[in-house]
């Protein structure tokens, strides 16, 4: 039956003071232990080297949208992946001023990268600053390493940042003038395609077809207008006379000399009297009037003349419309003829298009696409050697060392005064705690309320212990004697302490 709450500080102290030897004995026995390990516990030394992350530097946004920076999404993980690699370890552990007169063959070194690998700590310390820390047992080698190790972080980071930009570069420029090539003979071959099929692409051969159709269809209309109008004209002729009686009268030579002297009149407004149309006009000007006087004369100025048969004017003029509207007809015909020879010419053209269609799809497709991912490469070429001399130049994100290593001067971790407080603190408590154990475990009765929760049943009485004089004598001087002992213990242990701490042991 375990032993209630409320009745364990007053059994914990009675059997601590009914066993004062060995509650003294493990006293001694927990705080000197604790001590020894204080001199023997092996202190190190940490030195760290603080490094900066410049992301935020000038060019940044100048260069925004132009050049790509290298980054590192998680700059701690990949600077302690980094750190752990044997070729920067073996750098460092290889370095002579480090390991002065240290063995360089293999199995010591090895030894040196697990030393390296194991003190070597990566933390971070705020959004742009993280340290390389180092721990020995060596002040100057927790020094010299985590110096050496920010160096080499830095060296090595530059170094892969060029590597890293050249190398983009390179690819991009390599796939440039392969897709140059390849565009290069995409269009030969297109090019090649066009030299030996003149027929043109669907889209002309359409638009040509459309055209002459066009073209057929007026001419059509054209046709059918002539037509009407050849009809027309061929009823009117025949209700019109061909020829016409006029008679030769003096009026009628007036009216003919009227109209020759106003025409002399128009060409003398334009032209000399030396212009060939004027001399023939007044040559048939005065051939009328002699002709007029003859025919008065020999009528003895009779106003009617004999009459004559002519050409009726509207006859001749409709004649003429019909010839010229018959020969247009004639034209309409040809042209008809014609649109529909090149539209048979045409739709063979089509023909032969719609069989050589998939091809020059196919190789206008393949021009196309390689054009477009070659001028896409030639702008990514442009950015990446803008990166490139960015990276050159120490641009973009950059690593630099905030604050180098500090020479260690005290030791991290536990240090022996430390040990030493813990020392009389844990044996002052081991007693009490050792007999606040043994008192959870212990089957006996100690007290009332155990016999009452155990077997349901109330305690009548409950007889005290009872010492005899005697043995009160004897537990007095044996509580005296421990005391004593309590505060040498205590003293010799102090004394320890401070000699330590003073540095004489």
């Amino acid at each position: 039956m375990a032993l209630p709450l409320s009745q364990l500080p007053q059994e914990i102290i009675r059997e601590v003071r009914q066993r004062k030897g060995l509650a003294f004995l493990l006293f001694v026995v927990v705080s000197f232990a604790l001590l020894g390990a204080g001199f023997i516990w092996p202190y190190k030394y940490q030195a760290d080297t603080i490094i900066f992350v410049d992301d935020r530097n000038i060019i940044a946004p100048l260069m925004e949208g132009r050049a790509v920076t290298t980054k590192i999404n998680d700059r701690t993980s990949a600077a302690r992946e980094l750190l752990m690699s044997r070729t920067l370890i073996e750098r460092v552990a290889s370095d002579p001023e480090i390991y002065r007169n240290a063995s360089m063959d293999p199995d010591a070194l090895e030894g040196r990268i697990a030393k390296i690998r194991s003190g070597l700590s990566v933390r971070p310390r705020g959004d742009s600053y993280f340290s390389i820390g180092f721990s020995s047992t060596s002040q100057m080698e927790a020094f010299r390493v985590a110096q050496k190790l920010g160096q080499v972080f830095i060296e090595e980071t530059k170094d892969r940042k060029r590597s890293e930009s050249r190398n983009a570069y390179d690819f991009i420029d390599k796939q440039v003038k392969s897709y140059e090539q390849q565009l290069t003979q995409a269009e030969n071959r297109l090019k090649q395609f066009l030299s030996e099929n003149t027929d043109g692409t669907e889209q002309e051969a359409n638009s040509r077809m459309a055209q002459l159709r066009n073209q057929l269809e007026l001419a059509q209309l054209e046709k059918e207008e002539l037509r009407t109008r050849i009809a027309s004209l061929q009823g009117q002729l025949n209700n019109i006379r061909p020829t016409i009686r006029q008679g030769r009268t003096e009026d009628a030579f007036r009216e003919r000399i009227r109209t020759l002297e106003e025409r002399l009149d128009a060409l003398r407004l334009q032209y000399h009297d030396t212009y060939p149309d004027i001399v023939i006009t007044q040559e048939q000007l005065a051939e009328l009037k002699r002709q007029r006087d003859l025919a008065a004369a020999q009528q003895g100025g009779t106003t009617s003349l004999d009459g004559e048969e002519a050409v009726n004017p509207l006859y001749q003029e409709l004649s003429a419309a019909l010839s010229k509207t018959r020969a247009d007809m004639a034209t309409i015909d040809t042209r008809i003829n014609s649109l529909q020879r090149l539209m048979e010419q045409q739709t063979q053209r089509m023909e032969r298009i719609q069989a050589n269609k998939a091809q020059y799809s196919e190789l206008t497709r393949d021009m196309e696409v390689n054009r477009e991912i070659y001028d896409d490469l030639l702008k990514r070429r442009e950015k990446a050697r803008v990166s490139m001399h960015l990276d050159i130049e120490g641009q973009g994100l950059n690593y630099r060392i905030n604050e180098a290593a500090q020479f260690p001067r005290t030791p991290s971790g536990p240090q022996f005064s430390m040990f030493a407080m813990a020392g009389l603190f844990l044996g002052l408590a081991a007693p009490f705690g050792a007999v606040a154990g043994l008192l959870q475990v212990d089957p006996r009765i100690r007290a009332r309320k155990q016999l009452e929760d155990g077997i349901g049943l109330p305690v009548l009485i409950e007889i005290p212990e009872v010492r005899t004089p005697f043995e009160k004598r004897r537990d007095r001087r044996v509580t005296m004697m421990v005391g004593i002992l309590v505060v040498l213990t205590a003293a010799v242990y102090i004394t320890i302490v401070v000699l330590a701490q003073l540095g004489v042991i």
